[in-house]
């Protein structure tokens, strides 16, 4: 299981981080605005350059406080300056790769050289990004950020893109290749996610059996991704107790934005995430609680609803159905995922977490050999007719599990862009009928073959 790099983006205010920051991952997902401090979120996607896949980070959300009286034209007041180093040790700590953006048509600025004196310290790589130079006579103002002494400088203008391929160039160059995990690590990674103060340190404690980890009732104690061996009935599992993930809009610039970032890290190296829910304090699931959720629908890892502080819901015999059938609903995207019901304070069910993970862990293994996916192919076509356009009808050829963790399986169709999303869900879930695979997502994928290979 691999780790992708960590590409920040630092710089003093209206540098262009964001503008960079969508020139790089190829989509216009953060908002662009020349108001200083507009990227009140920190935003993160992934990229490919040359066949290298990194994860990158606008931190121009860490910037400007919620609240704070700023001056967008005072970008080197010294009301700036304790943010702008914070963002900048953060950048140390976490990224693999650093790009430090400064303006070129501005030119060097005190607040540039507050945050080169912070990366001068540390040993990771370091790309000075010159940007808004989108002229040739403008170019030669990229000289001037030598001053800093942080290595090369690009100039670019992440605007318009020239010069960013010269600069993905050297990021890919930059990036170290220590991303596997050990082949001799054999163990089950399970991440626990949750919002704050959902309980998830004192889970963590009642599994290991010891105080492991800080259990505070001040939200968001938890900072960082701590992993911890367990070896359970011969198997070792490996658990990472992970930050609160707060909802958008509800994040504390700094340390709390990256915490997020740590826990999207930690999905990414997982087998199976334990989602947990506080249910003592709401009805239901909370907008939150869906917004961690809709984080793994992107992810590969299994996942387990954990409803936690069950001890505290007054109930009769038809609670737990009820709530069960609400959390379904409103976790409608993760229909695949079991829902257990614990206390982790009482140790409620908690012996049935991790049977359940081996059983997930073991459905993102499960293969199906391919006469019997061809069976089950024939059948659901025959049931329901694929979706037809005018006089061209869509046709089912041949299936075939490729891949697992999670199972994928490609289907051979005459025309891939008719299947839409309402005939796959259809598939998907005939497929579970036959073939649970409890807790993990099944990936679906539909290329094109000629009629007279397979036959009509």
């Amino acid at each position: 299981m691999s780790q992708k790099a960590l590409v920040a983006l630092v710089g003093r205010p209206n540098v262009g981080k964001s503008t960079l920051f969508n020139r790089i991952v190829g989509k216009r997902l953060a908002v662009v605005s020349e108001v200083a401090g507009t990227t009140r979120d920190r935003l993160y996607a992934d990229a490919d350059w040359a066949g290298t896949t990194f994860t990158v980070v606008d931190t121009g959300g860490i910037e400007v406080t919620e609240g704070r009286n700023t001056d967008p034209l005072s970008e080197d007041s010294e009301q700036f300056l304790p943010l702008i180093r914070q963002q900048a040790n953060i950048a140390i700590q976490d990224a693999d790769v650093i790009v430090h953006v400064v303006d070129g048509q501005a030119g060097l600025t005190a607040a540039d050289k507050e945050v080169a004196a912070i990366l001068r310290q540390t040993k990771k790589p370091v790309i000075i990004a010159a940007n808004k130079l989108e002229s040739a006579n403008l170019r030669d103002n990229a000289f001037e950020f030598y001053e800093l002494a942080l290595g090369s400088v690009f100039p670019i203008s992440a605007l318009h893109g020239s010069g960013s391929g010269d600069l993905l160039d050297a990021i890919v160059e930059e990036i170290p290749d220590y991303f596997e995990e050990d082949d001799d690590d054999d163990s089950i990674k399970i991440a626990i996610l949750g919002r704050p103060n959902a309980g998830k340190s004192t889970l963590v404690n009642k599994l290991l059996g010891e105080e492991r980890t800080i259990v505070s009732p001040i939200a968001g104690t938890t900072r960082d991704a701590i992993d911890t061996k367990l070896r359970w009935y011969g198997q070792e599992f490996t658990i990472i107790d992970t930050a609160g993930i707060r909802r958008r809009g509800k994040i504390i610039p700094g340390v709390e934005k990256y915490s997020v970032l740590r826990a999207l890290r930690a999905v990414e190296r997982a087998d199976v995430v334990l989602l947990l829910v506080d249910i003592a304090t709401d009805d239901g699931v909370t907008s939150q609680d869906a917004h961690i959720a809709g984080i793994l629908t992107d992810s590969s890892a299994g996942v387990i609803v954990l409803v936690n502080k069950w001890d505290l819901v007054e109930k009769d015999t038809h609670t737990i159905h009820q709530y069960t059938e609400a959390i379904k609903r409103d976790l409608n995207f993760l229909p695949y995922a079991p829902v257990l019901f614990i206390s982790a304070e009482t140790g409620q069910r908690l012996h049935k977490i991790l049977p359940l993970v081996l059983e997930v862990d073991e459905a993102r293994h499960q293969r199906i050999p391919t006469g019997e996916l061809n069976k089950f192919m024939r059948e659901a076509v025959a049931q329901h007719a694929p979706p037809s356009k005018g006089r061209t009808q869509l046709k089912f050829y041949y299936a075939t599990q490729v891949g697992v963790t999670p199972p994928t399986i490609v289907f051979f169709v005459n025309k891939p862009e008719m299947v839409h999303f309402g005939y796959e869900r259809y598939l998907e879930n005939r497929l579970r009928e036959l073939y649970p695979f409890t807790g993990t997502p099944v990936k679906f994928i539909f290329r094109a073959r000629s009629e007279d290979r397979f036959g009509a």
